[in-house]
C-alpha cells in the first residue's frame, strides 16, 4: 500500500475511534442529553434575535422621536421668529406713528385762546363796542364825539325814526342811534356787523365809517350830517 493510502486509512480509523469514544461516554439517555443541548442553542439563539430585534426597535423610536422634536423644534422657531417679525413690525408702526405725530406737534400752529371781550347791553355798551370795531377797522372816533353825536340825534334810543325830515319825505327816513337813512348805512356798513339798522353797534360803526370818510371823524360832526 502506498505511503498516502495507509496516511488516509489511519486517519479514517482514527477518527471511527474518536467516535466510538464519543459515544462510549454518553449516558444511557444520551438522546436526551443531546435534545437537551440543541434546545438550548436554539433557544439561546433566538433570545439573542430578540435582543437584537428590541435594540433595533428601540433604536428606531429613538430616531423618530428625535425627529419628531427636531420638526417641532423648527417648527417652534419659525412660529417664534413669525412672532419677533410681527412685534419688530408693531413696534416699528408705533414708532412711525409716534414720530408722525410729534411732527404734527411742531408743524401745527399754536393757536393763542383770545377771550371774547363781552359788553352790557346798553348805550355805554354799545359805544364801547363799536369803538372797538372801529380800531380794528381803522375808523377813527372817540367815545365822547360818538356818544354827544348819538345823544343829539336819538337821545340814546336804537329803535328812534324820524319821519317828518326832508328824508322822511323822501321815503328813506332815519333811524337808530344816530339816525342814518338805508342807503347810507348799506354803502358804508362795516363787514362783521349786523345788517340790521336798527342794531345799535352796527348803527354806530356805519355812521361813524360815513362821518369819516366825509368828515374826517365822527368828533368833527356837531350838528345833523
Amino acid at each position: 500500500m502506498p505511503k498516502n493510502t495507509r496516511k488516509i486509512a489511519l486517519a479514517g480509523v482514527a477518527t471511527l475511534g474518536a467516535a466510538a469514544v464519543a459515544f462510549t461516554v454518553v449516558p444511557a439517555d444520551g438522546q436526551t442529553t443531546t435534545t437537551d443541548a440543541l434546545s438550548s442553542s436554539r433557544v439561546a439563539y433566538s433570545s439573542e434575535q430578540v435582543r437584537d430585534v428590541k435594540a433595533s426597535v428601540t433604536d428606531q423610536l429613538a430616531a423618530t422621536s428625535l425627529k419628531v422634536q427636531a420638526i417641532e423644534a423648527r417648527k417652534q422657531a419659525s412660529a417664534d421668529a413669525v412672532a419677533a417679525k410681527k412685534a419688530a413690525a408693531k413696534k416699528a408702526a408705533a414708532a412711525r406713528a409716534a414720530k408722525a405725530a410729534a411732527s404734527r406737534s411742531v408743524q401745527r400752529p399754536v393757536v393763542k385762546q383770545v377771550a371774547v371781550k363781552s359788553y352790557p347791553n346798553n348805550l355805554d355798551g354799545w359805544i364801547r363796542e363799536a369803538l372797538g370795531i372801529m380800531k380794528k377797522k381803522g375808523i377813527p372816533g372817540s367815545y365822547h364825539g360818538l356818544h354827544k353825536n348819538i345823544m343829539r340825534e336819538s337821545s340814546g334810543n336804537p329803535q328812534a325814526i324820524n319821519d317828518w325830515d326832508i328824508n322822511a319825505i323822501n321815503g328813506i327816513p332815519s333811524k337808530g342811534l344816530l339816525q342814518v337813512i338805508p342807503p347810507t348805512f348799506k354803502a358804508y356798513h362795516v363787514p362783521g356787523t349786523s345788517w340790521n339798522i336798527y342794531d345799535p353797534v352796527a348803527n354806530i360803526t356805519a355812521a361813524a365809517n360815513y362821518a369819516a370818510d366825509r368828515y374826517g371823524t365822527i368828533d368833527n360832526v356837531n350838528s345833523a350830517y
